[in-house]
């Protein structure tokens, strides 16, 4: 009875692996499917993502303007080279899912409600304060957001963080404005998501403004500048 049960347990431990298997699999196929294919001359978010991501792993692109131009080919045939696949200085789909593997990795492993809730605020806010700001500018206010959820200082979810106030007022003006309730671009999902998985072009910054908009004299006097993208200067 005892080698009976042995036998099944086993079994079931193998359907499991091979279901898991297929699983990752599947998962693997459906994001390398997303990928668009970018090569010299395309424009867009999906190339500032591309840049981004380049950078971090030490391939410069040269600037993140959403351009792909010579020095992003270049970083893209370097990238190729380092992982020993296609060589071409195009970011089809093979180079996208070695780029990113890492990362989607990291969101299928936090796929559960309290993601799904983080990513649909965090696109939100990015999408109403960020919408005409470069990819780069996108990641920052998500970088932002998510600085203040870990900071003693603020709430500790990303809907909190939102929608806190301060003497009656909303901290973010597309709460008061109503633009918060938007539905985001793709390429606003796109940086909420990249923001979670741990993209932090501002570092540890917690405040940001826009100087045409809005002096920020409490947040220039008593934060400290660490630099501008697009409209918003970010201070920490």
């Amino acid at each position: 009875m005892k080698t009976y049960s042995k036998k099944l347990t086993s079994i079931i431990l193998i359907l499991l692996m091979i279901s898991l298997q297929v699983t990752i699999i599947y998962a693997a196929q459906s994001n390398t499917n997303s990928y668009l294919t970018l090569k010299l001359g395309s424009r867009g978010s999906e190339v500032s993502r591309l840049q981004y991501t380049l950078n971090n792993k030490g391939f410069s692109p040269g600037p993140i303007d959403g351009i792909y131009g010579p020095r992003t080919r270049w970083a893209v045939i370097n990238f190729q080279k380092a992982c020993k696949i296609t060589v071409d200085g195009i970011a089809g789909k093979q180079t996208q899912a070695y780029l990113y593997s890492t990362a989607d990795s990291l969101v299928t492993s936090r796929g559960n409600s309290s993601y799904s809730t983080d990513l649909y605020w965090l696109s939100r806010i990015i999408h109403a304060e960020a919408e005409a700001e470069p990819y780069e500018g996108k990641l920052a206010v998500g970088n932002v957001v998510l600085n203040r959820v870990s900071s003693k200082e603020f709430p500790n979810t990303v809907k909190g963080v939102i929608f806190e106030y301060f003497q009656g007022i909303p901290q973010f003006s597309p709460v008061a404005e109503g633009t918060i309730y938007n539905t985001p671009s793709q390429a606003s999902v796109q940086a909420a998501k990249d923001a979670l998985r741990g993209a932090k072009p501002v570092g540890s910054c917690t405040y940001f403004f826009n100087p045409d908009k809005s002096a920020g004299k409490w947040i220039v006097q008593n934060k400290t500048y660490v630099k501008r993208i697009g409209n918003h200067v970010f201070y920490k």
